[in-house]
């Protein structure tokens, strides 16, 4: 097995999805220490009320490697969001926090805050700057769905020829004590409750492969949130790069108590985007969460968006969140943005 492939996969989705890239300051003696991140400003009706300036998510990192032979690379990182319209208050949040250490043919493990394997799978449709894959985030720290507190993760590759890889990742979390946020309806009133829950230890296992461009992915994560068995299966297909010419993704998840307490939910994400040659990306996605048991949808809607590569490190984005409707009674609302994402 090679890890190899799998970095280079990793490392390619996320600078396709948001054309970043790190300043190395120190580079000898197989260390080397890089700073990055970008800034993001846009203007226009945000997650909000009203127009108004807003930030989508800037953020600032610092990571440094070190290779202490026989083909081990130990690593490091940390990686904070941005505040900078709001006064300076908690102007500094953690997003991430890990060290990990990789070897050639036996994986990569990493323990602290991190990427999680869940999100490998199924974040291939989370690209978009503006508005992309919403339920992915509701408590995913604590449930491991996106960046995953306290995690202890492995990962690692089988190249089985130039064209076919299969991947395997596997995650924990320890027991602990946080909130969770439960949804319930009062009539026609949608009550969300937040209180104290205790998290029994959880684990999960994500499996994929890359077939000839072509990747498919399942992963499952399970562990007591409480009472309940908070789990989830979440299967993914994707084929293309974000950002070059044609690529499209879809994410369809099966829940229990998984999504904001709810007993059973049904998650789907669907994306399609085209890259031009000259810096354009035009994108569509659609998302929503149902809710089984009662078969009323939570939420359902749809971005048009475009972004457009000014130059090297610069990115300027338009989008348009259209509310596709719920069955909860709440005002349906629609979202749009325009701004520009300056990477350093």
């Amino acid at each position: 097995m090679k890890i190899k492939s799998l970095a280079i996969a990793v490392a390619s989705t996320f600078i396709a999805s948001t054309s970043a890239f790190a300043a190395q300051v120190y580079s000898g003696d197989g260390t080397s220490l890089a700073v990055g991140g970008y800034v993001d400003v846009g203007i226009g009706k945000y997650f909000s009320d009203d127009v108004e300036v807003h930030q989508v998510s800037p953020r600032i990192n610092i990571e440094g490697k070190k290779d202490i032979g026989n083909g081990v690379t130990v690593d490091a990182k940390g990686e904070w969001a941005l505040n900078y319209l709001d006064g300076g208050d908690n102007s500094f949040t953690t997003r991430l926090g890990y060290i990990g250490v990789t070897h050639e043919k036996a994986g990569r493990a990493v323990a602290g805050t991190q990427w999680s394997p869940y999100y490998d799978v199924a974040g291939v449709a989370d690209l978009p700057i503006a508005f992309a894959n919403d339920f992915l985030y509701s408590n995913h720290n604590n449930l491991g769905s996106a960046r995953a507190e306290k995690m202890v993760s492995y990962r690692n590759t089988l190249v089985v020829s130039s064209d076919i890889s299969l991947n395997v990742g596997l995650g924990w979390q320890g027991k602990h004590t946080d909130t969770v946020d439960t949804t319930s309806l009062a009539g026609s009133t949608v009550v969300t409750t937040r209180s104290t829950a205790d998290y029994d230890p959880r684990g999960q296992i994500a499996v994929s492969g890359d077939f000839a461009g072509v990747g498919v992915g399942y992963v499952y994560s399970a562990g007591d949130v409480g009472t309940e068995n908070a789990k989830s299966h979440m299967v993914s297909v994707n084929y293309g790069t974000y950002g070059k010419g044609l690529y499209v993704a879809g994410v369809l998840g099966k829940n229990e108590y998984f999504y904001k307490g709810l007993a059973e939910t049904n998650q789907y994400e669907a994306l399609m985007a085209f890259g031009l040659d000259n810096g354009v990306n035009l994108s569509v996605n659609y998302e929503s969460v149902e809710d089984d048991k009662d078969s009323k949808t939570q939420y359902s809607q749809s971005a048009l968006q475009v972004e457009y590569t000014v130059a090297t490190g610069l990115v300027t984005f338009v989008g348009y969140q259209f509310d596709l409707g719920n069955d909860l009674d709440i005002e349906e609302e629609d979202f749009y943005t325009a701004g520009v994402r300056y990477f350093f």
